[in-house]
């Protein structure tokens, strides 16, 4: 990762991690608790993070160009427990974490379609570097609601921001090791 790109292929990388993070803290949940009510956007830990996924997964077809992205969110299953959910999201995150690792210089003004509802045809086209921009802030956004629905619990919520600056690295080498990353010094 040594060209102009690597930033968002270590966002994405961010993304995997905080994810596995959040999700392994919600597992510790009952199945109860995991979709109990709660106060936020979405209400309960369960349809928040099943939100996240659906949409990862919506993004993630039209960021490789899959005209079916419609569909792929209309036929989304939500998943019913924290273990079924947290395997699901770790496969979309190794995709976007592909993805971005594949980018080159000038991929990030590529425009990617967008099917709103009238097709891809006539759906909006927007930058790549734009749309992979507002995933990761989405992500952010609904992990940042989750983390508080789980200190609502007797589950501490996990720290999820220590993954970019480089002095921070000693806080995510277990994360890492676990994944089989390593990063430049």
């Amino acid at each position: 990762m040594d060209n102009a790109f690597s930033l968002l292929a270590v966002q994405a990388r961010a993304n995997r991690l905080a994810n596995r993070r959040l999700l392994g803290a919600v597992a510790q949940l009952t199945e109860a608790e995991f979709h109990a009510a709660r106060t936020s956007f979405f209400p309960s830990l369960a349809q928040t993070l099943n939100h996240l996924l659906n949409v990862d997964h919506y993004y993630l077809a039209a960021l490789h160009g899959d005209v079916e992205m419609r569909s792929i969110w209309a036929r989304y299953v939500p998943a019913q427990t924290a273990a079924e959910l947290a395997m699901r999201q770790d496969d979309s995150d190794r995709r976007l974490v592909s993805f971005c690792e594949a980018l080159r210089p000038g991929d990030e003004v590529r425009l990617i379609a967008f099917d709103r509802g009238a097709g891809v045809a006539a759906g909006p086209r927007e930058p790549l570097g734009r749309v992979l921009a507002h995933l990761f802030m989405h992500q952010t956004h609904h992990r940042g609601q989750a983390h508080a629905m789980l200190a609502g619990t007797a589950v501490k919520p996990p720290q999820l921001d220590d993954f970019i600056l480089l002095g921070d690295r000693v806080h995510r080498e277990a994360d890492m090791a676990a994944l089989g990353w390593d990063e430049p010094v």
